[in-house]
């Protein structure tokens, strides 16, 4: 065994990121995990609720990209809550363009364009592939959306040799749209060909709308299709993003640490799957009454969760309207229903310690944080954070707190959107170091602490509701 000493949790995570390059990667994984605990899956446009059983596990997606989860407790009605993990499977990156053929100096480049707010200079000198999913057909004239992940290394951004530049330690920046470009490989073909007159070229003649044979290399289509087993004229179109072929491991003197891309948010996005599932299968499942225990992982948090598949799409409050199909009914739901946002946060910098507030310097290993800030960035209030140590103490965890400086801008996540819905909200998380990276750094040991928190949130809230008076 790799890692005989190594926190259980931590490992399957490992396995869960290494096989999730992308948030459609990410969205397979956890419905795979699901169906493998008697999930059943159901379709939006089908009329489902007249199916629904109590004591049921359903799970439905949504353009491959989001991912909502939920069981119903025995003895479930209409007006019932919700309790809901909310996370989110996107991770900043680099996606290949529409029209990504370059070439220059001899090499074939890939033109990407930046997505979200990455730490970008730690994605040159990676060893890059690519990964997504790419629209083929068959020989009857149909289509299908099939997830593509090519396990080498076939992409580089090179940084330019300090002999070059001998500034470039002084203050390194670059421009993200000239110099920031991947490298292909070398055109083979070219490199003796001599250049024809304009007087010698023909206009090109028209291609059909749906080819993209034309706006990628060659060579590219072809890596594709050899993947796919297709054509390269069966593919139709993709959307592809560049990864870091460096899998993900444990490290640290003794296993402490998680060195991985996409820690946030996919360690959020890993427990809430292990935490549902887990809870579904448990010996008070099949006798549990009050909320209906749900997740959802959404897309596109890192660049403001407007989508179909975002925070602010209509994935939970058609799932409420569904649930509970009158006004009385709703409104009964959302006053019961409680929604913990996950995110990844902010550990303490052994050497940048004055980028904290003196008093809130969450550490790696040392349990769930949860996030408060008063502009309302994050969703958190008293009764939230309540609620939170309640239930970390009936695992016999521990929390931590964080708060942005007054002198610092405060990040968000999808507490704030989701919790316009009137829903109570809470946000939480596992503190990190390098959020944004190519390669972030986790505690190996958080990944339980947040299962055991999701786990007993699903197992305790509605009695400890019963308990608590506010309005």
């Amino acid at each position: 065994m790799l890692y005989p000493a190594a926190p259980e949790a931590a490992t399957r995570f490992l396995k869960f990121v290494n096989a999730s390059p992308t948030p459609f990667h990410a969205v397979h994984q956890a419905a795979t995990r699901l169906e493998s605990v008697g999930f059943k899956k159901i379709r939006e446009k089908d009329e489902w609720e007249k199916d629904l059983q109590p004591g049921g596990k359903y799970y439905f997606t949504r353009n491959q990209g989001a991912l909502v989860a939920f069981t119903l407790p025995q003895k479930w009605k209409q007006g019932a809550g919700l309790s809901i993990v909310a996370t989110h499977v996107d991770s900043p990156n680099l996606k290949i363009r529409p029209i990504s053929k370059r070439t220059k100096q001899g090499y074939l480049q890939v033109g990407v364009e930046t997505y979200g707010g990455g730490i970008w200079h730690s994605w040159l000198d990676r060893d890059l592939s690519i990964a997504g999913r790419v629209v083929i057909s068959d020989k009857n004239g149909s289509f299908n959306s099939k997830l593509i992940k090519i396990d080498q290394p076939i992409l580089r951004i090179p940084t330019l040799a300090i002999h070059l530049d001998r500034g470039v330690n002084d203050n390194f920046k670059f421009n993200q749209e000239t110099e920031f470009v991947p490298i292909l490989g070398l055109i083979q073909d070219q490199l003796n060909a001599t250049k024809s007159d304009d007087k010698d070229k023909l206009i090109p003649p028209p291609k059909n709308a749906s080819s993209v044979q034309e706006n990628h290399h060659p060579q590219l289509l072809e890596l594709l299709s050899k993947e796919l087993s297709v054509a390269p004229e069966e593919i139709h179109d993709f959307e592809l993003s560049l990864y870091d072929t460096q899998p993900s491991v444990l490290g640290g003197i003794n296993n402490e640490f998680i060195f991985s891309p996409r820690c946030d948010n996919l360690v959020s996005s890993f427990c809430a799957v292990e935490a549902i599932a887990e809870s579904s299968a448990a010996s008070y499942f099949p006798t549990l009454e009050g909320n209906v225990n749900c997740i959802a992982l959404f897309n596109h948090e890192e660049i403001g969760s407007v989508s179909t598949t975002g925070a602010e799409s209509t994935l939970i409050p058609l799932l409420l309207n569904r649930l509970s199909p009158t006004p009385a009914t709703l409104s009964q739901s959302i006053s019961q229903s409680f929604l913990i946002s996950a995110d990844m946060g902010h550990a303490i910098h052994p050497n940048y310690t004055a980028k904290h507030e003196d008093k809130h310097k969450p550490v790696m290993n040392g349990g769930i944080a949860i996030k408060t800030n008063a502009k309302q960035r994050y969703a958190s209030d008293a009764i939230g954070s309540f609620i939170v140590k309640q239930l970390v103490e009936r695992r016999g965890g521990r929390v931590q707190e964080f708060e942005v400086r007054n002198d610092m801008p405060c990040g968000s996540t999808v507490g704030p959107m989701l919790s316009k819905l009137g829903i109570r909200t809470v946000d939480v998380g596992n503190p990190m170091l390098s959020m944004h990276s190519c390669r972030e750094t986790a505690g190996s040991h958080d990944v339980q602490h947040a299962i055991d928190l999701f786990g007993a949130f699903f197992e305790g809230f509605v009695e400890l509701d019963k308990n608590l008076t506010v309005d």
